[in-house]
């Protein structure tokens, strides 16, 4: 399953999130849990009992919760979850620590690192841009930055989902036609630190970062195209994002 913002269990997870930052918890758990009713399928049943889990004080219950969640991201075998995996088994080890069960305890943070490498993903991937370029030529890194223009970036960023790129392009600075490229990268690449394990529990937008250049070796032009009045709701996140990005 590709990771949208506009699925609607996203969006209840999303709106659960905001109430948890207000110091609403009752609220965000009620969410949560409608979220986890309404869930479709194994990727939104994943994402729902991830949110109750952190809502939980008893270690039992944040344990239970947990293990459905691990159980809902094997059963999906997917690059959009593996990415989950390290810090998914880590804090199954902590709780397992602190009910005394050290055996599983040291297994889970055994298997934690395990899963802690490369990203799996072999693409194809996609790059956003309004540039208007051709196949053959390199995306470099180096350029300025589409949500703080004052920063340039270090890395050159790209996604294995084909509407996450197009949501980037109509998003990204210029009047320029909006182009989503096929990109292969060149060198080594890491899942992108501003969205792994951040909102969302791993990488579900499979969204990666390199030094090395990208190369282009193709385009697509179908693609998921947002209302403007949902592009200008995230535009307007964008614009009130007081956080700092990882460079």
């Amino acid at each position: 399953m590709e990771f949208s913002p506009f699925n609607n269990i996203v969006k209840l997870c999303l709106q659960g999130m905001g109430m948890a930052e207000k110091g609403r918890p009752e609220e965000a758990e009620k969410l949560f849990r409608q979220g986890w009713n309404e869930a479709t399928n194994d990727f939104e049943k994943f994402l729902a009992a991830y949110y109750i889990a952190q809502q939980q004080k008893a270690v039992a219950d944040k344990l239970k919760w947990l293990e459905t969640t691990l159980q809902f991201a094997l059963k999906i075998k997917d690059d959009s979850v593996k990415s989950a995996f390290p810090a998914l088994y880590l804090n199954i080890a902590k709780c397992y620590e602190e009910l005394n069960d050290h055996n599983k305890a040291k297994e889970h943070a055994e298997l934690a690192i395990s899963f802690k490498n490369n990203p799996s993903d072999k693409g194809p991937f996609y790059h956003g841009t309004r540039a208007d370029l051709q196949v053959g030529d390199l995306l470099m890194a180096g350029g300025n930055s589409n949500y703080k223009s004052e920063l340039k970036m270090n890395h050159i960023y790209f996604t294995a989902l084909v509407n996450g790129a197009g949501l980037a392009a109509a998003l990204a600075k210029g009047n320029g036609k909006e182009r989503v490229y096929i990109v292969e990268p060149t060198g080594i690449y890491e899942n992108d630190p501003n969205l792994t394990d951040k909102k969302f529990p791993g990488n579900p937008t499979r969204s990666y970062r390199s030094e090395a250049p990208l190369k282009i070796v193709g385009e697509v032009t179908d693609w998921v195209r947002q209302t403007p009045e949902e592009l200008q709701k995230f535009r307007d996140k964008l614009e009130n994002n007081k956080g700092e990005i990882i460079n």
